[in-house]
């Protein structure tokens, strides 16, 4: 099938909206307006030379939807050019992004450093997982410098981070850690789904690879699962698409599809679920259930001017807050909520809110927990796309229901 790139203007670059909508759509000979859906596992070719010199790799020719997909290509070429990386390939969900950027790249005898603040299934990866492979891990506190300095004072061959972290939003200064990761040989692969591409842009400030669950903002609607790994072209040619093609996490045309349709409304979600998440934030710090608000561009976040810097457009759509009544109160406060729903999903258009002390971060431990500073009584909201004061009523009953058993107490 004959297709027909639509390409930028020369000289014209787009700006990320535009990118969003327009960006890597390749039409085919019919002209359709949305992007085709190529829902095919293989490709035929013209003659049994063609089909040789593809696998040769002589001639660029699609060959099986588990290597590379017309849909699926449109999809990482419009988030290689809003990231402003070199290329991009996706995966089935994001865990599946963060595994392969990982074990492409590694093998037995290699060191890892990471920030202790990752998401459970990252932590997994890099604590229990690595080791059986005869790879050393070692975790520091992301905020702290000068753990960094002390763990990258001897070769490594990758650094693994989330900044905002999850979910405690913690901020890592970026430039600072990836100059000392590349001084120690090491790569720099950062978790950016809190703050989207929209709102940060780790490439800029030294990183080398990105990963994304595609899922959480990027669909943002709750309904597909799917990752990208963005980063050079070498790197991602030479080292990570022969791990994706031989061990096969790739992403379905279908679920790429609508992430392509999600993506075009992302700068429009974002700004609205930012600025609730900003006054919901501001509104929780008020209430006297509540002990600790940690919000990005708050003035008490304790990395305020970093988190400014490195996302300067907003503070993303997360907010997270501790109860003082501990696990009780917890679930009291989630019980109580009548439009917000309980869910360890994340950036969806509804808003959401989870425990992680028994759900996300369950299976680290309380010690773990403790050094992250998760307590018994920390939640994690998610602010979707409903009317803010509709939230902040939802909210306001469930802090009633939450503190109830103090207030009694003291009467």
């Amino acid at each position: 099938m004959s297709s027909t790139p639509d390409n930028s203007p020369p000289g014209r670059p787009l700006r990320p909206a535009t990118l969003l909508v327009r960006g890597g759509t390749t039409r085919s000979s019919h002209g359709e307006t949305a992007e085709a859906l190529f829902l095919t596992s293989g490709f035929v070719y013209d003659s049994a030379a063609q089909a040789e010199a593809t696998f040769a790799g002589t001639e660029r020719h699609f060959q099986y939807s588990r290597f590379g997909n017309p849909t699926v290509s449109m999809l990482e070429q419009r988030l290689a050019l809003l990231e402003g990386a070199e290329a991009c390939r996706m995966t089935a969900t994001g865990m599946a992004a963060v595994h392969a950027a990982m074990l492409s790249h590694l093998r037995a005898g290699d060191r890892v450093v990471a920030s202790r603040a990752l998401f459970g299934s990252c932590h997994w990866i890099v604590s229990t997982l690595l080791p059986r492979y005869g790879i050393a891990a070692e975790f520091v506190d992301g905020g702290d410098l000068g753990q960094w300095r002390e763990a990258l004072a001897r070769p490594a061959a990758l650094v693994l981070l989330e900044t905002p972290s999850n979910p405690m939003l913690e901020i890592v200064d970026l430039p600072a850690v990836a100059a000392l990761a590349h001084a120690a040989g090491a790569i720099v692969v950062v978790d950016n789904v809190f703050a989207t591409p929209l709102l940060q842009k780790p490439l800029e400030m030294g990183a080398d690879v990105v990963v994304y669950s595609c899922t959480k903002h990027m669909d943002g609607q709750g309904r597909v699962l799917g990752g990208a790994v963005l980063g050079r072209a070498k790197w991602v040619d030479e080292v990570l698409q022969p791990f994706i093609r031989n061990t096969g996490p790739s992403l379905s045309p279908f679920n790429a599809w609508l992430i392509l349709k999600g993506l075009e409304t992302l700068p429009l979600r974002l700004k609205a679920m930012s600025a609730g998440a900003a006054e919901i934030a501001d509104w929780m710090a008020t209430r006297p259930e509540v002990s600790r608000v940690l919000y990005p561009h708050r003035a008490d976040h304790p990395q305020v001017e970093l988190a400014k810097r490195q996302m300067p457009e907003a503070g993303g759509s997360l907010v997270t807050f501790d109860l003082a009544g501990g696990k009780a109160a917890a679930f009291r406060f989630c019980d109580a909520l009548r439009l917000i729903d309980i869910s360890n999903n994340l950036g969806d258009s509804k808003s959401l809110v989870t425990h992680p002390a028994t759900t996300t971060h369950m299976r680290i431990g309380a010690e773990e927990r403790a050094k992250l500073g998760i307590a018994d009584g920390t939640i994690r909201l998610s602010v979707g796309l409903e009317d803010v004061r509709d939230l902040i009523d939802d909210l306001s009953g469930a802090l009633d229901a939450a503190g109830a058993p103090a207030r009694r107490a003291a009467e």
